[in-house]
């Protein structure tokens, strides 16, 4: 694996392997990698010629009050994952990288990066679509990998492509999940045992309000019913919210079709325990 901090470097680099029709994918994280993380690289190695994998942790899409600073980073462990995996290339570029002096330019998808996610975390997809289209121009990859885990994200993600028609294919990893049903996440690890068992409320939640939309429940009753049971079963936990939603519009469904053959909703949770703030989701 060559690391690669400057864009110049990662440029010329990626454009002698174009040159020779290599089919290049692309994994942006920002570090403190999992399993979850490990699937895309694994998805990419299968998919592509070239891997390349960026680890940044974004400031732009962190608001004032979040866990930048402390938001974990393991560069060492990190490599060592991505040389197992034999990923090619590791972009690990400094801000000033990604956002040169004077840089000023912002992106605002609409109103799909208003709600929800973005409702709580005013700028936050903002931040994302930014970060996300200069890491694109960048790389130029010819498909980019991104975790169903972050589903909100993902849809940013998927119109940013088609707003500003990136010739770029999107490819979505299912959610990894640890033995007992929690969504891999980087934060994860600043949970106690204590908090990680309470914390299984959230996938729980997830199967419920799907068992209850697959057997006739309207969203609206299947909500209120979930929401009811992760009151009862997590007491030390704050639900910010609990809906079904458009896949594409993450608009709430007022309707749900449980005879369709292919997913039309997701359902999507956001809780905090302590500090921590953790977000799930389930297609149907």
């Amino acid at each position: 694996m060559r690391t690669i901090p400057t864009t110049p470097d990662l440029r010329n680099a990626l454009d002698n392997l174009r040159k020779q029709d290599k089919r290049i994918g692309f994994v942006p994280t920002m570090g403190a990698l999992h399993e979850g993380h490990r699937s895309l690289v694994k998805m990419s190695k299968q998919q592509t010629d070239v891997t390349v994998v960026s680890i940044f942790v974004n400031p732009t899409q962190f608001g004032p009050n979040e866990d930048f600073s402390r938001y974990p980073r393991t560069i060492e462990a990190d490599e060592s994952i991505l040389i197992d995996e034999e990923v090619d290339f590791l972009f690990l570029p400094e801000v000033d990288q990604i956002y040169p002096a004077g840089h000023s330019s912002s992106i605002h998808i609409g109103p799909i990066s208003s709600v929800f996610e973005g409702a709580i975390r005013p700028g936050h997809f903002d931040g994302v679509a930014i970060v996300v289209s200069i890491l694109f121009n960048i790389v130029q990859p010819n498909v980019a990998f991104f975790g169903q885990k972050d589903a909100q994200q993902l849809a940013v993600i998927r119109k940013l492509i088609r707003d500003f028609a990136f010739p770029i294919d999107i490819i979505a990893s299912p959610t990894i999940r640890d033995e007992n049903g929690l969504a891999l996440s980087s934060r994860n690890r600043y949970l106690s045992e204590n908090e990680k068992n309470e914390a299984l409320a959230i996938p729980t939640m997830l199967f419920l309000a799907k068992d209850l939309l697959m057997n006739g429940q309207s969203p609206a009753d299947a909500k209120m019913a979930s929401t009811l049971e992760f009151q009862r079963l997590a007491p030390n936990m704050k639900l910010d919210y609990l809906d079904i939603v458009d896949n594409e519009t993450f608009q709430p469904k007022s309707s749900f079709d449980n005879r369709q053959n292919s997913p039309s909703a997701t359902i999507i949770i956001a809780a905090r325990i302590g500090a921590t703030r953790l977000i799930d989701n389930l297609l149907i």
